[in-house]
């Protein structure tokens, strides 16, 4: 099983060695899918610099800032693995988790899998404003998809290929959360949720999601839940 991990990241200098340290260290057979969504720091020089030391680890560019979500989908574009993994570039989420966000789908019980901080795994207690803003907007999403998940906006998902294939993402910015989970739900896809720990930062430590983005992302619901065509459902494998 290849697994890729697709890194979307805009000025993530700081941090940038250490995850690519952090994933590399995990005791799979893997590609790492680096998309710099025209960084204004040294993040492209340093990634970069860190191709050359790991084969693995491949290095695509925007010219321009087009947003996270344009960063995933040109990651999961060029995405080879068996298994895909979206990891943010920061320290946030801890990609020793990698084995039990796997799992389900590698003993055939789902297509995709949510790690959900809100399921009782260690986390930074800090911005409680941000907590119950997630929590709204999760609600909001389980109402028109039938899901029953506790951490919608969680970076961590995590798709059996079949899934990766079916998927025709168009939002440019933070709404790529809930229509990856919109569209998953349509294609009624297998979802798990399984735990996972959380070091929030705050925004002096270079966090960029603020409560702004909880007006796209809450219209995102909408469209993504009522507008487009419905895929048909997808075919249980006989083996991952």
């Amino acid at each position: 099983m290849l697994l890729s991990v697709v890194m979307p990241v805009y000025n993530e200098e700081r941090t940038l060695e250490e995850i690519v340290r952090r994933v590399q260290a995990v005791d799979l057979e893997k590609e790492i899918v680096a998309v710099d969504d025209c960084s204004r720091d040294g993040s492209h020089r340093l990634l970069l610099e860190l191709q050359k030391r790991h084969p693995n680890l491949r290095v695509l560019r925007h010219e321009s800032n087009r947003g996270k979500g344009a960063a995933v989908r040109t990651g999961l574009k060029a995405a080879t693995g068996d298994v895909v993994l979206i990891q943010d570039a920061d320290l946030e989420y801890d990609p020793r988790e990698y084995f039990t966000l796997i799992g389900p789908i590698l003993d055939g019980r789902a297509d995709v899998v949510f790690g959900s901080r809100f399921l009782g795994g260690p986390h930074r207690v800090h911005l409680f404003f941000h907590y119950v803003a997630n929590r709204f907007l999760t609600f909001v999403s389980n109402c028109f998809t039938n899901l029953n998940l506790t951490d919608m906006e969680t970076c961590y998902k995590v798709f059996r290929r079949a899934v990766v294939d079916r998927l025709d993402l168009t939002c440019d910015r933070f709404g790529i959360e809930p229509e990856i989970t919109a569209k998953v739900a349509r294609m009624r896809a297998r979802v798990y949720e399984v735990p996972i720990s959380y070091s929030g930062r705050d925004f002096s430590e270079g966090k960029k999601i603020s409560w702004k983005d909880g007006f796209p992302a809450l219209w995102a619901i909408f469209k993504y839940n009522l507008t487009g065509p419905r895929p048909e459902p997808l075919p249980r494998p006989d083996k991952t």
